[in-house]
């Protein structure tokens, strides 16, 4: 499999669309890899480096992963994630399943971060976590709150409260689509 690097900036309004969408971020930690389906992520500029800034609950196994190896790879379809991968990879636990054998992924070598890439959505941000900031829940509008952080779900944490975003700020080593 070949790696075509790519500006990442040239591809940004494509990331975005295909982020609204539903994308794929990648983690692996101790061996053990583990994708998700993100709806919410930047592309853009921190500290004069190219970055992506990732949404992830800290009740996600992918969180636990990344606060043991922060690096990350975003995944990007060149069309829809088919219905398969968005069920597997949007409604499972990698606490429980291992997606990327469950749907068959192909798995490409990160080059500048040990994590991989995934064939199946080609396009490919390599990560490196520069900053990580708790979601303040108080500064969260409140309609906001209400819609996306919910009283009556069952993912709460030990306060009883919805669990809220850790927001990782990934500076982009590397840009390439699989081909």
């Amino acid at each position: 499999m070949e790696k075509r690097h790519i500006d990442p900036y040239e591809y940004a309004s494509a990331i975005t669309k295909a982020n609204a969408r539903g994308i794929l971020l990648t983690t692996k930690a101790e061996g053990e890899v583990d994708t998700m389906v993100i709806g919410w992520g930047l592309i853009g500029t921190l500290w004069g480096k190219p970055t992506f800034t990732a949404f992830v609950r800290t009740s996600r196994h992918t969180h636990a992963l990344l606060e043991k190896n922060p690096q990350f790879t975003i995944n990007v379809p060149l069309d829809r994630l088919s219905k398969r991968i968005f069920a597997v990879a949007g409604t499972k636990s990698g606490r429980h399943v291992d997606k990327a054998e469950l749907l068959g992924l192909t798995l490409a070598n990160g080059s500048k971060v040990d994590v991989p890439a995934i064939a199946e959505a080609p396009i490919t941000l390599e990560c490196k976590v520069v900053y990580g900031q708790m979601m303040d829940r108080d500064a969260v509008p409140k309609a906001t709150r209400e819609r996306f952080y919910p009283a009556d779900v069952t993912d709460v944490d030990a306060s009883g409260s919805c669990y809220y975003h850790e927001i990782y700020y990934g500076e982009i080593v590397d840009s390439y689509v699989l081909e």
